[in-house]
């Protein structure tokens, strides 16, 4: 297809979508990648690298003040006024295709309205259904004025949906529901998530990054990425727990976000020293920061399973090792795990299941090969970043030739 003017939008920067906007720059499109600059969340590399195409930009967008994911109030307006910036910023590049995921309902609203004002055909793309979990979270913490914010929420993100020129879906389980907000099958498209295999190289598990953090030698079960509102840290204060009297054990977290507050307080009340709590590293650390581990570990509550995925697992699978997975069933990072092999699920309710499973794949070695060995081929067989980007250059190509027929 004809070179386009592209403007890839990621709210959140995760690595796998930067990897996105350099192939499709490579292919001859103008790229601008912009995400929000004052998110603590784990980010991909954002700058230009040897070997990026000169049509690849990179765009951080920032609001005044401290960003808030506690104060739902505050980050209400802060939600507001940063879609706000990333309309204008749409305005100001007047991109042929607007391309954006991982953003707050609010901020997203306002991003499709400054695409379409500029004359950009918008594809949002959907991650999750953030009114959806915004719901689940508000019937506990608002009873009663929670369910009339929550119908907002929900209006807002079903405009989005059948307003967009095209709407990507990381699996079919969100099928459904997008077609019930007025997606029609021709503008719905489903390309599962991957993650950036060629930048997570496989390491040696006694490397730098390991032993600057004194954990070479160590029998290390390593969580990695954002702990919030979907995520319960009780498991891994539990596992450090269960492990305390092992002198070779720690549990270790490379974290930002609300969840972090419970493990520095159960680390400090009860003397856990094999919690090991550090921020989030930069992305060029994540292969040896993965490699550290004997096993990895992700938890998704129930409330969030169905309508959200953790998109870590991505990562993990591209490190090939074993992965402890709490989340329920139909949760399409279960799935994926279950199917490649390549670790252990058990129900996010379960701490006596989750720390069976800790211990099983603690006091078996061959299995921990075995496991993180099918996950790597898993990556290697589903992650060709060729394939990825074929697939939305046809989006691109269908949300601009549905504009030219209505035209």
């Amino acid at each position: 297809m004809p070179g386009l003017k592209l403007f890839i939008h990621d709210y959140a920067g995760h690595p796998f979508q930067v990897e996105l906007s350099r192939e499709l720059a490579r292919r001859g499109h103008e790229v601008t990648h912009a995400y929000f600059g004052g998110d603590a969340g784990p980010k991909g590399v954002m700058k230009r690298l040897e070997g990026d195409a000169e049509s690849l930009s990179f765009l951080p967008i920032d609001i005044e003040g401290d960003y808030t994911k506690t104060s739902f109030v505050k980050r209400r307006f802060q939600d507001v006024a940063y879609g706000r910036a990333a309309a204008d910023a749409i305005k100001a590049a007047r991109p042929d295709v607007v391309l954006s995921g991982n953003t707050p309902t609010e901020s997203q609203a306002l991003v499709m309205k400054g695409a379409h004002a500029s004359g950009a055909r918008f594809v949002h793309w959907c991650q999750d259904f953030y009114s959806i979990a915004v719901t689940k979270i508000l019937s506990q913490k608002l009873p009663g004025v929670g369910a009339a914010v929550s119908a907002y929420y929900r209006m807002v993100e079903r405009k989005q949906f059948a307003g967009a020129d095209g709407v990507v879906l990381i699996t079919e389980d969100f099928a459904p529901q997008a077609k019930a907000w007025g997606v029609t099958s021709d503008r719905l498209h489903v390309i599962p998530n991957w993650g950036a295999i060629d930048e997570i190289p496989l390491r040696p598990k006694d490397n730098d990054w390991a032993k600057a953090q004194g954990l070479d030698g160590k029998s290390v079960f390593l969580y990695s990425g954002t702990l919030g509102l979907k995520h319960n840290p009780d498991l891994l204060i539990g596992l450090a727990r269960a492990l305390r009297d092992d002198p070779n054990a720690r549990v270790v977290v490379v974290s930002a976000g609300s969840g972090v507050e419970a493990l520095e307080a159960a680390k400090a009340q009860e003397d856990l020293d094999n919690l090991v709590l550090l921020p989030l590293q930069p992305f060029e650390a994540l292969p040896d920061v993965l490699a550290t581990a004997d096993v990895l570990m992700a938890v998704i509550e129930r409330d969030a399973g169905l309508f959200s995925v953790p998109s870590k697992i991505l990562s993990y699978l591209c490190a090939g090792m074993p992965i402890l997975l709490a989340a329920p069933e139909e949760n399409l990072a279960a799935k994926t795990v279950k199917a490649a092999e390549c670790g252990l699920v058990v129900e996010p309710e379960s701490e006596a299941d989750w720390l069976a499973a800790a211990q099983r794949l603690a006091e078996d070695p061959a299995l921990r090969e075995s496991m993180g060995a099918k996950g790597r081929a898993h990556a290697e067989a589903n992650f060709d970043i060729s394939i990825v980007a074929d697939r939305f250059e046809a989006v691109f190509d269908a949300a601009l030739a549905e504009t030219a027929l209505c035209a």
